[in-house]
């Protein structure tokens, strides 16, 4: 086991910056804040790089900072490790994280806001990099509900457009919904291995003492935290946040929405892999709630005009194979998904913002169109950036989604298979309709954008590149055993253990073409409505399962008819009933009692030394004729 106190400057580097830039940025001006900002980004990176080369492959990294709560034989540190689960989040949280520092050098750089965005930004880098890094439950705790405060602050970030603000808002209720099921988890934990004269939340420790509780325990246990996932990684029923929050900044879509806090529900559950292998039935709950979402969302997706929204629940969709994964026991393959999305949506959606700012704000694809000739460098990384995330032949989508498919296949696990395998094909059209309309055809937008049109600053194309490049090379680190095999399966093979690999080769072959022949048709079946010349893109079909699906299977109208109104009218009734009548008048009202008693007693006080005689007289002449009554 290596020890360092090089750790805690991963983190505590973006939080100096923030800092910083938050008493002094305005003082130093926008641009350079922007710049401290990405430098701290790359510094933590370039660490997290350096501990990722010195780690091996069997061991864990850790640096005690100080003792935090300390409790009779109850003790939480706050203490930082790195093993090889933490160092692939920790380069896609930094390395990720500053491309798109970068990319909003230039995104930003109109904005009057700039250094308070990038303030946000460094703050939820470090809460992310606690979340990942920390060394027992709690501090993961810290760092979870850190990025959900970072996420309320940067989607609302331009709070003066109402829409924005309740964008915010409803990402915050919602995730506090989750996170009640989370801290309630970790309650029961705690309490039930206290039970068992075991007092500790050290991941480590938790490892080795599990096997304490009782099965229904632990199902209970695995139960209340996959609530608080469901919230954090926008699942069913908790999905509805991620679409909203589209209305903060597209980098802040990118980073928060897509490669980083959305996967910490993923995180979360294989870092406790121990714990949810011994829940069968929480497994196959997750696994069900996976591949609901991943279809759901998708089916939502087909039908979206605006370019960020189609890229939101594409991120659900994802999001469900990750937990489908999870489901199956593949903890390693929901990892690789994570890895490999990271890349290729960070890129789709950093190219939706080139797009974006090309045409003066405009987002509804039904207005783009052949923007192929003018913005030739943010076409080409958004082709890759689809033609991986469709999973086409050796891109990093290919692989990533293929192992999960195939994990699912070879566990027997046939109909929810069957689900997946559908959900890539309406991902591959949903993808390719979106590149055609955005990038194909003739240009729809108005004289005024058309005016305008131009590629993107180089500060915002690079990182496009970089992306583009990751989403082809990060998938051959998991290659099947059939090509050259998966370099992934060993690396996080001292946390997961063994993969095991079910079923021949021929079957799995067989498996992957059928995904390949139903993605190459879903990619068809785009270009024949939206790809051929001639199509009309921006006409829409009629329908009634298109509109169910273009208006979202009307699921934020239904929650505000069976939750969000009943409780506005329940505090409503409280707010005008019950607090100023029964609470304000129990209150009120004692003091008015108060008030008139004394009163009474005031007037009794009259300072009249004659009424004081007279009332000393009346009362002892009263209290001889009680006495004199009882001893007649």
């Amino acid at each position: 086991m290596m020890s360092s106190d090089l750790l805690r400057w991963i983190p505590l580097i973006p939080l100096l910056a923030s800092a910083i830039n938050l008493f002094f940025g305005r003082a130093i001006g926008k641009r350079p804040a922007g710049a401290l900002a990405s430098a701290a980004v790359g510094a933590s990176f370039a660490l997290a790089f350096y501990v990722f080369w010195q780690l091996p492959a069997s061991g864990v990294m850790r640096d005690l900072v100080y003792t935090w709560i300390q409790s009779g034989s109850f003790q939480i540190n706050l203490s930082f490790q790195v093993d090889a689960l933490t160092a692939v989040m920790l380069l896609i949280v930094t390395g990720i994280g500053l491309l798109i520092h970068i990319y909003s050098l230039g995104y930003m750089a109109h904005d009057a806001d700039m250094v308070r965005f990038f303030v946000y930004l460094n703050l939820f880098i470090f809460f992310m990099l606690v979340l990942v890094m920390g060394d027992n439950l709690l501090l993961l705790f810290v760092g979870w509900e850190g990025v959900g405060l970072c996420s309320y602050l940067l989607i609302g970030f331009w709070y003066h457009d109402p829409n924005n603000a309740i964008a915010g808002n409803k990402a915050f209720i919602v995730n506090r919904i989750g996170d009640l099921g989370f801290i309630l988890g970790i309650f029961i934990l705690v309490a039930e291995l206290a039970r068992q004269g075991v007092w500790t939340l050290d991941f480590a420790e938790l490892a080795k003492q599990v096997k304490l509780l009782s099965p229904a325990t632990i199902t209970l246990v695995t139960f209340l935290l996959f609530i608080g996932a469901t919230g954090k990684s926008a699942q069913l029923p908790l999905f509805v946040w991620l679409p909203d929050a589209m209305a903060g900044p597209t980098p802040v879509s990118a980073l928060i929405h897509a490669a980083t806090m959305v996967t910490a529900g993923v995180y979360m559950t294989a870092r406790l892999h121990f714990l949810f292998a011994l829940a069968p039935a929480t497994l196959a709950l997750i696994a069900v709630v996976g591949a609901a979402t991943a279809f759901f969302a998708a089916t939502i997706a087909l039908t979206q005009n605006d370019i960020k929204k189609v890229l939101a629940y594409s991120t659900v969709s994802q999001l469900g194979y990750m937990f489908l994964a999870v489901g199956m026991g593949a903890f390693g393959a929901a990892i690789f998904h994570v890895f490999t999305h990271a890349f290729f949506k960070a890129c789709l959606f950093l190219g939706s913002g080139s797009v974006i700012h090309a045409l003066g704000g405009e987002q509804d694809m039904r207005k783009m169109g052949g923007l192929k000739s003018h913005m030739p460098r943010t076409y080409w990384t958004y082709v890759v950036a689809t033609l991986a995330i469709a999973g086409a032949p050796f891109t990093a989508g290919f692989f990533s989604k293929d192992l999960i498919l195939w994990q699912t296949f070879s566990h027997g696990a046939i109909a929810l298979w069957g689900v997946g395998l559908v959900t890539a094909g309406m991902t591959a059209f949903y993808m390719f309709r979106q590149l055609f309309m955005v990038f194909h055809g003739e240009c729809r937008a108005d004289e005024h954008a058309k005016a305008h049109l131009h590629e993107s600053p180089a500060v915002m194309t690079w990182p496009l590149m970089i992306l583009a490049a990751g989403s082809i090379f990060t998938g051959w680190l998991g290659a099947p055993e059939y090509l050259w095999g998966s370099r992934w399966d060993h690396w996080l093979e001292p946390i997961f253990g063994k993969v095991a690999h079910h079923g021949a080769v021929s079957t799995e072959l067989l498996v992957t073409g059928l995904t390949l022949a139903v993605v190459a048709a879903g990619i068809y079946l785009a270009y024949l409505m939206y790809g051929k010349p001639g199509a009309q893109p921006a006409s829409v079909p009629s329908g009634l399962l298109h509109k169910i699906s273009l208006n979202k299977y009307y699921v934020d109208e239904i929650y505000d008819f069976a939750l969000v109104r009943p409780f506005t009218l329940v505090a409503k009734f409280f707010a005008s009933i019950v607090d100023p009548w029964v609470i304000d008048g129990a209150v009120n009202g004692v003091a008015a009692t108060t008030r008139g008693l004394s009163t009474i007693w005031r007037g009794l006080q009259s300072g009249n030394v004659q009424h004081y005689a007279a009332m000393f007289v009346t009362g002892a002449l009263a209290l001889l004729a009680y006495y004199l009554g009882q001893l007649s």
